[in-house]
C-alpha cells in the first residue's frame, strides 16, 4: 500500500502466538501510521476477532457498543493451571474420566446468567495501578475482587474423553469483561476435578464477526478499511442533521434536540459526513466526541 491509510476500522482474525499489541504493531507498518489501536484484548493463545482502529478511528474504539462478545472454546477437565489456560504451570491433576456427560453439561449450562466472576490472576485487570499479570510475574500473590458479568448463552457441543482428562467443546455469548478462562476454572472447580482452557477463538465482538475478518497475511496483500462513517452507522443509532445544526456540531456545541436515544448517537451532516457522537442530557444533546475534520 502506498501512502498513509485513511481513517477506519479493521476486523482482524488474530493468529495464536501474537499479543493484541503485536497485531497493532503489524497494522502500523501496513497502514503507514502510528495512530493504531484495538478494542478488547485477546490473550496470545486465543485467536479470532480483534477490532482495530486506524488514525481518527482510534478515538471511536472506546465508544463502540461492543458490549457483547462470542467465543468458541475447549475446556480440559482434570487439570488446573496457574493461568487457567494451557500457558500456565500445572497446579493440580485429577482423574476426570468417571464424570458423567450429563453432569458436565448441567454444570456448564449453569453458568448462564449474571455471575460474580473473579478474573484470572494472570489478567490485564489493574491492581493499584499495575496490571495483575505483572504483579504475578514479579512473584506477588494477587487476589482480585469479583465483578458482575453476564453469560447470555452457553452451548456444549461435544464431550470427549482422553485417558484421565475430559475435553469439552462449547460456545458462549457474554458481556464485555467476561473471562472465558474463569468460566473454565470455575466449571472445573464445581465438578471437583479442576479445569483449564486449551483453546479459545473469539467469533464476534459486537456486530463484527469472523465473516468480516481478515488475516494479517490478507491485510498485507490488500489493506481495506471500513470507513469511519460506515463504522459509526453500523455501531450507533444515527441522526441526520440540517446544515445549521451540523455547523454547531462541528464545534462541539450543545443542541436543543431530542436524539431519540440516550446515546452515544452518531450525527451526520446533510452530505453524509460523520461529525460526532452526542448523548442526551435532559432536553439537550451534548458532545461525547467530535470527529469532524
Amino acid at each position: 500500500m502506498s501512502g498513509p491509510a485513511e481513517s477506519g476500522l479493521l476486523v482482524v482474525d488474530k493468529p495464536a502466538g501474537l499479543t493484541s499489541h503485536d497485531v497493532v504493531a503489524r497494522v502500523r507498518r501496513l497502514a503507514g501510521t502510528r495512530k493504531v489501536g484495538h478494542a478488547g484484548t485477546l490473550d496470545p493463545m486465543a485467536t479470532g476477532v480483534l477490532v482495530v482502529g486506524v488514525n481518527r478511528a482510534t478515538r471511536l474504539l472506546g465508544h463502540l457498543m461492543l458490549t457483547e462478545k462470542a467465543y468458541d472454546a475447549t475446556l480440559r477437565l482434570g487439570v488446573a493451571t496457574t493461568t487457567d489456560d494451557a500457558q500456565g504451570e500445572v497446579l493440580t491433576e485429577s482423574d476426570a474420566s468417571a464424570l458423567e456427560e450429563e453432569r458436565i453439561r448441567t454444570v456448564l449450562t449453569g453458568f448462564v446468567g449474571e455471575l460474580a466472576q473473579v478474573p484470572a490472576a494472570v489478567s490485564a485487570v489493574k491492581v493499584d495501578g499495575r496490571r495483575a499479570y505483572r504483579r504475578v510475574r514479579d512473584g506477588e500473590q494477587v487476589t482480585l475482587a469479583p465483578r458482575q458479568v453476564t453469560v447470555h448463552e452457553l452451548v456444549v457441543h461435544e464431550v470427549t474423553r482422553t485417558g484421565r482428562a475430559v475435553d469439552v467443546r462449547f460456545s458462549l455469548r457474554c458481556s464485555s469483561g467476561t473471562y472465558v478462562r474463569a468460566v473454565a476454572r470455575d466449571a472445573g472447580a464445581a465438578l471437583g476435578v479442576g479445569g483449564h482452557l486449551v483453546a479459545l477463538r473469539r467469533t464476534a465482538v459486537g456486530g463484527f464477526g469472523l465473516d468480516r475478518a481478515s488475516t494479517l497475511e490478507q491485510l498485507a496483500e490488500h489493506l481495506t478499511l471500513l470507513p469511519l462513517a460506515e463504522a459509526a452507522r453500523e455501531s450507533f443509532p444515527v441522526r441526520d442533521l440540517a446544515a445549521a445544526e451540523a455547523a454547531l456540531v462541528r464545534h462541539g456545541r450543545a443542541l436543543a434536540l431530542d436524539l431519540g436515544a440516550p446515546g452515544p448517537v452518531a450525527l451526520f451532516d446533510p452530505r453524509g459526513e460523520f461529525l460526532a457522537l452526542y448523548e442526551q442530557q435532559g432536553t439537550t444533546a451534548r458532545a461525547v466526541a467530535v470527529f469532524a475534520a
